[in-house]
């Protein structure tokens, strides 16, 4: 949800977007009114907690902070000095207030001034039908270096401890309600009414496992279709994870590609045992420990019959015939044809003329404000450049690739910036040495989403497996939902987006510039400077995030 809030002169205003664990407060003030201005102090309040205010991991020159176990100060002592504030310490369906002052004075005396205050509710899960959630993906998180201290010392002495080992607590932190996500869908499909068709790419997390096996033994009519190549590895896991199915109610889809889909449908059964398909979920989340607790993912449900159909359609064909590729990127190619007007469409891959590309990289092109994206591989040429756009353009661009590419880094002549994942393998000041104990492989972020002019109210949302590559239009199985004009939709992933964004670039930069310790906080309002600088990236977040 947004909210807008301003004085009668309009010379000071809040907008906050609300998404499902995060609040974004964006403030803007009229340039006379910078003079002096030290920064935001925020307050929050929600339920019977009384009003606190949020804390800064800043301070001014010379200055202690006042919890210095946390590395914080609270923001009306040590203002914070940006236009964007991001509160991730957010609960689904919470009611939230914020009272944004304010703060000049001097730095040993901020005095507050003006104060708005806006109110929001998180989402509760399930807006419009629709369900999204996102796993705190921490493997370079010093959230949870800080919370969970312990846990370093025991996966140390035991470096094959799995993470189903691990105790309740931090793996609990670390999926963040992802997987009750998907074992509660599962779990809808509650006896022999009801059908349950998944279609993985690796199967492997044995509670995924284990509530699939459940559902089966209750009479739910299961079928799978997984990813299968001779000699593979992960073709391997997936038969052995698969062994308590029966061969009828299991197919392996014989790719030399991959069958990269990671989505089940959900029908019920009518009296003449058809399938009548209720939801789908889909997302980017593999079926394994470092999909579900370790790699930043997204799991997506509709509750939407028109999507369900094309999903359940789409692994009927594959059912029919998993081991002809070609028969399939055929009936995808005449049968899912890119359609730019429809508010909610469902595409699949493989398919030939590169018609998903073409779509992705002419609604990035379209986009008159921003550019939000997350992405995990290589891309292609025309994606890269649709992302990166043009010299000097006025669109806002925040990107993250786990995979270096030459859109990474800083680019001021093409008013982008872009970082790629990166760990902190050395102490700087007020964090942790990061880790990544018990990930296997170094892929950080898994996710593949894009939203387009987020600040407005036409947002458009790219978001499934697809990896937005060549590979993945003409030869993997793939699939992903394109959302157009969901404002509430767009804040749920926008804000993820921003929060994987901000983590990583203070990682990259901080790493690159080898950085020891963190600038202080700015003893005056020169810190406010590029925001009113005519044309400068500051100045157009400023703005189009409050609303103008």
């Amino acid at each position: 949800m947004r909210v807008l809030a301003a004085n009668s002169q309009d010379d000071f205003r809040v907008k906050a977007y609300a998404g499902t664990n995060g609040v974004l407060l964006a403030m803007d003030l009229a340039e006379p009114r910078r003079k002096g201005l030290l920064g935001f102090a925020i307050e929050k309040q929600q339920g019977p907690k009384p009003w606190l205010f949020l804390f800064n991991s800043l301070t001014f020159p010379g200055k202690v902070h006042t919890f210095p176990q946390f590395h914080a100060t609270p923001s009306d002592i040590a203002p914070l000095q940006k236009f964007r504030w991001a509160d991730y310490a957010v609960n689904p369906g919470m009611t939230i207030h914020y009272r944004i002052h304010l703060a000049y004075g001097s730095v040993d005396a901020p005095q507050l001034g003006e104060c708005l205050e806006v109110t929001v509710t998180s989402d509760n899960g399930q807006p419009n039908n629709q369900s999204v959630i996102f796993n705190r993906a921490v493997a370079a998180s010093q959230a949870f270096q800080r919370k969970f201290p312990e846990l370093d010392a025991l996966i140390s002495a035991n470096k094959n401890l799995p993470i189903e080992a691990w105790p309740d607590v931090p793996r609990q932190w670390l999926e963040n309600g992802l997987l009750g996500r998907l074992l509660g869908f599962i779990a809808r499909a509650v006896d022999g009414q009801w059908a349950l068709d998944i279609a993985i790419y690796e199967y492997e997390l044995q509670a995924i496992v284990d509530a699939v096996n459940a559902a089966f033994e209750r009479g739910v009519n299961v079928r799978v279709l997984y990813h299968a190549q001779p000699g593979d590895e992960d073709t391997a896991m997936n038969e052995s994870s698969l062994e308590k199915i029966p061969a009828e109610n299991k197919r392996g889809r014989v790719t030399h590609n991959i069958f990269h889909n990671k989505f089940m449908v959900l029908s019920r059964l009518d009296a003449a045992g058809q399938r009548q398909p209720e939801a789908v979920l889909c997302g980017s989340t593999n079926f394994t420990p470092n999909g579900v607790y370790r790699q930043a993912n997204v799991v997506h449900v509709l509750d939407d019959t028109r999507v369900s159909a094309s999903y359940l359609h789409t692994f009927e064909q594959i059912w029919a015939n998993p081991a002809d590729v070609g028969a399939t990127r055929n009936w995808l190619t005449h049968n899912n044809p890119m359609d730019p007007l429809q508010p909610m469409f469902a595409g699949f891959s493989p398919r030939s003329g590169k018609g998903d590309l073409d779509e992705f990289v002419e609604i990035i092109n379209a986009a008159k404000k921003d550019v939000l994206f997350v992405t995990a591989f290589a891309l292609p040429d025309d994606i890269l450049n649709a992302l990166l756009g043009q010299p000097h353009d006025d669109i806002l661009r925040y990107g993250l690739q786990n995979t270096t590419s030459r859109i990474t880094g800083f680019h001021a002549d093409r008013t982008a910036e872009f970082a790629a994942t990166a760990l902190l393998n050395t102490g700087l000041e007020g964090w942790l040495k990061e880790n990544m104990k018990g990930q296997k492989g170094n892929l950080l972020v898994h996710t593949k989403a894009v939203v387009t002019d987020f600040t407005s109210d036409a947002p458009t949302i790219i978001s499934g497996s697809h990896n937005l590559s060549v590979a993945a239009s003409n030869g993997n199985d793939e699939n992903f939902l394109i959302i157009r004009g969901d404002t509430d939709l767009a804040d749920r992933y926008g804000l993820e987006l921003l929060r994987f964004y901000e983590h990583y670039r203070f990682r990259y930069f901080a790493r690159k510039l080898a950085l020891k310790q963190v600038q202080p906080l700015a003893a005056d309002d020169s810190w406010t400077d590029d925001y009113y600088l005519e044309g400068d990236l500051r100045q157009l977040s400023r703005l189009r995030f409050s609303g103008r």
